[in-house]
């Protein structure tokens, strides 16, 4: 009981830090815990979910994607695209303002220069963002009036509106950039639901509600419902489950070995102490998880196509899913691309078959000689118990199979260099297209200039990617995605685990917390009860 005042005093004298208004009732008030730490409220530095989260909070762009993946409108009520694929042309919304800032009184509207300078800012080499790369294909872009922006590319990219959803691309207001240059990232300026009122780096973080905020819901009340939002930053993921438990937080995003089996079924179900208090929410998440295959390597198991596919086949990714992760994932039974996109689950892949997998390797044997294949993956240690269980599996089929842990930035060089014959590896899309995933299998994006990671070549496969970067069709680009997908199946030079699926452990009290598959952050409809 002591330590639960504690903190509810604690989240009191942060909200109130500085205000002249009463108390805010603490049914107002959105709390979560940032175990990573936020590092930067800065949009051209928002590369990780934690930075993303909250400059979604205080930030928006021309367009964003709604809970389908679809492009809607954010601050641009609309948009033109020419015949030719190279010129997007943005009409901005009206009366869309900034926020209140201290240091410039009464925040003012937001103009077509404001965008045109914060996408600039991206490819500013003093900046050095992250994001630049979203840029790189862009040829100019000018402000036509003050609620027109055009931006031209250098070439045709179907996917652009996509990468433009993207949190790097948020508008920012330039005085508030140049006034504080480095420090921008403590003193942000947006125009999203919500403002930095407080942070105490590694501590706690409170965002307030942000009255200039343009949106309204459907009976014309203002959004947010919300009048804050408090962040911790506890770094033990047990804490963080201690504290979702005796009502210190309103969810927890994700779930860690430490607890699941305390909050989950062997099935993925929510169990039965915590029906009364919590909504479990799984949906997909734009990540496919994967052994990837170097196929420049001299190692002659990695060069054979029948070991390859013999891997695929070797063991069972449904029980690996259901004994390893409690049902949190999709066995990834089909291609590289997973559910969520239009071209994703339609490819049939490998399921298992120990004895199509034995007689794959008994092939294998019979054409070189090699009566004792040997392979090994390397992997970080989270994923230890995924690699060991496939270990086991091979080893029934005649495939000895070691299995060598690296630290996760060891392992990400090392993969990046071509120095593994099999690494565990993971690809979360940046933008919800197709082409996302495909780009590993592109031949000009031989690592370590480009993630085809595998360092896979064929020539149909680089034609079709090729063409599909002409076509502005949706449609059009889904057929030619599905015969991409299929090579890689085929020639398999990865071997998929699993889709995965954002997990959400969420508050009874809270409602109107929507997901998407790119696991967004959105707080600006949520309301919460008593």
């Amino acid at each position: 009981m002591i330590k639960n005042c504690c903190f509810l005093l604690l989240s009191l004298l942060f909200i109130n830090c500085g205000d002249t208004s009463i108390t805010i009732d603490k049914t107002t008030v959105f709390r979560y815990n940032e175990h990573a730490n936020i590092t930067t409220l800065d949009p051209a530095f928002a590369k990780d979910q934690r930075n993303i989260w909250a400059c979604n909070l205080i930030y928006n762009g021309l367009v964003k994607l709604d809970k389908n993946l679809e492009v809607v409108p954010d601050l641009a009520s609309e948009w033109y695209i020419s015949e030719d694929g190279l010129v997007y042309t943005f009409q901005l919304k009206e009366d869309i303002y900034f926020q209140d800032f201290d240091a410039f009184a009464k925040a003012r509207k937001v103009t077509a220069q404001d965008f045109k300078y914060s996408l600039e800012r991206l490819t500013d080499p003093a900046v050095a963002s992250p994001g630049a790369w979203v840029m790189s294909n862009v040829a100019a872009i000018n402000a036509i009036d003050e609620n027109q922006l055009r931006i031209t590319l250098k070439k045709p990219f179907p996917a652009f509106l996509g990468l433009l959803t993207m949190k790097f691309c948020s508008v920012v207001l330039p005085e508030a950039v140049e006034k504080y240059g480095n420090e921008y990232r403590s003193n942000p300026v947006g125009t999203g639901p919500f403002y930095l009122k407080r942070w105490e780096e590694n501590v706690k973080m409170v965002l307030r509600k942000n009255n200039n905020y343009h949106e309204k819901d459907s009976t014309g009340k203002a959004l947010p419902y919300l009048e804050a939002v408090a962040i911790t930053f506890k770094s033990d993921k047990q804490s963080e489950f201690l504290e979702y438990a005796q009502g210190n937080l309103d969810f927890i995003n994700a779930i860690d070995p430490s607890y699941k089996d305390e909050l989950l079924t062997t099935t993925g179900d929510l169990k039965a102490k915590y029906l009364s208090t919590t909504n479990l929410v799984k949906a997909p998440f734009l990540n496919t998880e994967y052994l990837g295959l170097y196929l420049d390597s001299d190692t002659p198991e990695i060069q054979s196509k029948l070991l390859r596919q013999a891997i695929n086949k070797g063991f069972d990714r449904k029980k690996m899913i259901k004994y390893l992760r409690n049902n949190i994932g999709i066995p990834a039974t089909s291609g590289l691309i997973p559910a969520g996109l239009p071209a994703g689950g339609v490819v049939s892949g490998y399921e298992y078959d120990i004895n199509e997998a034995q007689r794959l390797v008994q092939q294998y044997i019979t054409d070189t000689g090699d009566t004792n294949p040997e392979i090994t993956i390397t992997t970080g240690a989270n994923y230890l118990d995924l690699c060991e269980f496939i270990q086991k599996e091979l080893e029934k089929i005649g495939v000895k199979t070691s299995v060598e842990v690296m630290p996760p930035s060891t392992l990400r060089q090392a993969r990046s260099a071509g120095k593994l014959d099999i690494f565990r590896s993971s690809w979360i899309a940046d933008y919800p297209d197709a082409e996302n995933y495909l780009s590993l299998g592109y031949s000009k994006n031989f690592s370590p200039n480009g993630p085809n990671y595998t360092h896979f070549k064929n020539y149909t496969y680089d034609q079709l990617y090729e063409q599909a970067l002409t076509l502005p069709n949706a449609t059009d680009r889904k057929e030619l995605y599905i015969k991409m997908d299929s090579i890689i199946i085929n020639e398999a030079p990865i071997v998929p685990l699993y889709y995965d699926e954002s997990v959400r452990f969420i508050s009874k009290k809270v409602s109107g917390l929507e997901t998407n598959a790119v696991n967004m952050l959105d707080l600006t409809r949520v309301n919460k009860t008593n």
